[in-house]
């Protein structure tokens, strides 16, 4: 499966990666959201975008207000979302780059989108003349096998995204060995599992999945090695990158459990090991390199 990994809340675990993607087809022909601006338009004068990972969501720009500096969009799943753009955010039709006072309503887009505080903040929009395709990041709430239908946990809104899973769809594990090692399939679409599902548009406010990776399940464990780049001693927690798949994680901790816990240092090298519970990853043991 082609990551497209995107942002999600992950209620404390690891930092959230929750996303629906334009098809690679479509990808390979829009110039990327960090692009110059044009000429004629004077950024000078405006902040940077907002730093984070960014995620690329799909779905129906319902209205465009240009007095608030903000789109309604119905994101397949959910409920509408709330999105700000302005003269640095970067608008295409088709991959091809129009100006933002063409920015309207349309019955598919796609959306790269990055927090900014807590607004959602559009880097780029880009209008389609077909259905997107999506990838959608979060922790399973449930799966009814009767209806085939999976519901994951809400991302940008408090809604959930429910999605289609037709019998042929392959659920496979992802990641570290030691997890993949493991048989996969249905079985791992319990309650708290962390999944990364491509979909394609089916009915209106319904995908349908093509293809489920399943990245944790509960009571699985992991092995971290990398350097701490935040730490929150108050929370027990830190998050940390993992040079050997280059994404961060955030890592809980009891210090009362783990005493070296309680000398640990933002640039630190750890290595930890850590259970997938409750959606978060919890240490179990931490050494300092």
């Amino acid at each position: 499966m082609t990551k497209f990994v995107a942002l999600v809340l992950l209620s404390g675990a690891a930092c959230v990666h929750v996303s629906a993607a334009v098809g690679q087809t479509e990808l390979a022909e829009i110039e990327p959201a960090t692009a110059a601006a044009s000429a004629s338009v004077n950024l000078t004068s405006l902040p940077a975008v907002p730093k984070g990972k960014s995620t690329i969501l799909g779905g129906e720009i319902r209205s465009v207000d240009p007095v608030r500096d903000q789109l309604t969009l119905r994101v397949f799943g959910q409920r509408p979302v709330k999105v700000l753009f302005d003269e640095r955010t970067q608008v295409y039709r088709d991959g091809k780059r129009i100006s933002l006072l063409n920015l309207g309503p349309v019955g598919h887009a796609s959306v790269q989108t990055v927090l900014d505080g807590t607004n959602v903040y559009a880097l780029s929009i880009h209008m389609l003349s077909h259905l997107p395709e999506g990838e959608y990041q979060g922790h399973v709430l449930g799966f009814d096998s009767a209806t085939r239908e999976l519901t994951l946990s809400g991302t940008l809104s408090r809604q959930p995204f429910k999605v289609l899973v037709p019998v042929s769809t392959p659920v496979v594990r992802q990641g570290q060995e030691q997890f993949t090692a493991h048989q996969s399939g249905e079985s791992d679409l319990v309650k708290g599992a962390l999944l990364s599902v491509e979909f394609q548009s089916g009915k209106p406010g319904q995908g349908v999945a093509s293809q489920i990776a399943v990245l944790a399940t509960p009571g699985s464990a992991f092995i971290f090695t990398g350097t701490i780049s935040t730490l929150d001693m108050h929370a027990g927690s830190f998050i940390m990158n993992d040079p050997k798949d280059d994404r961060d994680y955030q890592v809980f901790f009891d210090p009362s459990a783990l005493p070296a816990s309680t000398t640990l240092r933002e640039g630190d090298q750890i290595r930890v090991i850590a259970n997938f519970d409750s959606g978060r990853y919890v240490a179990s043991s931490l050494t300092v390199r």
